[in-house]
């Protein structure tokens, strides 16, 4: 039997981020919460706004979001970065892994454009 899914409906779910989201933080470790995404674990962070990300049809199927690169951004805190987040006013949105690099307090660091889907289902 078949299975199907409406890009609208996978979209709906990369536009809850794309819509939302509001910052983007490298962290020493993988955040849980917004609180540990903004300041726990928080070593750099960007604004972003919708125009920073792009939704299309998935690499292999369904549909992805790539978000934009960000480049200089300022580094708060001395640290190994593991991971990236995004927020929105409230709630952490998304997290991933970043290959890992130790960051220093006052230099800049360069967040590469990078994506993450959501396959049709099989």
């Amino acid at each position: 039997m078949a299975k199907s899914v409406h890009n609208d409906v996978l979209d709906g779910a990369l536009n809850i981020v794309k819509n939302n989201a509001t910052l983007m933080t490298v962290c020493n470790a993988e955040p849980l919460t917004r609180a540990e995404a903004i300041t726990t674990y928080a070593l750099a962070d960007v604004a972003v706004t919708g125009t920073d990300f792009t939704a299309a049809d998935g690499d292999t199927n369904g549909r992805k979001l790539t978000v934009a690169a960000k480049s200089a951004v300022p580094i708060d805190v001395s640290g190994n970065a593991t991971h990236v987040a995004i927020v929105d006013g409230t709630r952490l949105l998304y997290v991933t892994t970043c290959t890992a690099q130790q960051l220093t307090l006052g230099g800049t660091v360069d967040i590469p454009t990078w994506k993450f889907e959501i396959a049709d289902p099989t």
